[in-house]
């Protein structure tokens, strides 16, 4: 049982580390880095992999601490929503993953589309309610622009890395 504590432990802090260091190396065009959604990529793998629990955690403290680290996101309203967004991924993902028991590609993309559904309503949710309380307006055009429209890159992207990464390291992980 603690072995098992360890390694759910262990592998947060490496898809947490893995949420700091990514946008890096996606960040270096700007308009493509913010396009692509590095930090979305660590936390549904943590949530697949790890659990909801772990998932939500590591979503959580991610955009927040990268905020804190290197002042990006910004912190208000951004790296604020992009937790709750995260979180949200991060549990969804995990959960539905546990929920459908059957580790076939179907459930990975079940569980991936209502993780991305949910956790892209509850980012602009956070939006609404954060950018209200400065009395600034988050309008459903921009809701759009933002969850749709300027994510589709990172949309594709999810779509064809977390199928196989969770694939490949649940095979990983399990014959270890």
């Amino acid at each position: 049982m603690r072995n098992k504590q360890v390694q759910a432990l262990t592998l947060s802090a490496m898809f947490l580390a893995i949420g700091q260091v990514l946008p890096f190396i996606t960040g270096q065009i700007p308009t493509i880095g913010a396009m692509l959604s590095p930090m979305h990529l660590p936390v549904l793998l943590c949530g697949f992999i790890v659990g909801p629990m772990y998932g939500a955690i590591v979503g959580i403290i991610c955009p927040l601490l990268r905020s804190v680290l290197f002042q990006m996101p910004r912190m208000y309203p951004t790296a604020i929503a992009m937790a709750f967004e995260l979180c949200t991924y991060g549990f969804v993902s995990g959960f539905m993953f546990r929920y459908l028991k059957q580790k076939s590609i179907k459930n990975i993309y079940i569980s991936l589309i209502s993780a991305m559904i949910i956790g892209r309503l509850i980012w602009g949710i956070a939006q609404y309610v954060l950018l209200g309380f400065s009395n600034n307006t988050f309008t459903f055009n921009a809701f759009i622009t933002g969850a749709l429209i300027n994510a589709v890159p990172a949309i594709i992207i999810q779509l064809i890395l977390i199928p196989l990464l969770v694939k490949a390291l649940d095979r990983y992980i399990v014959n270890q």
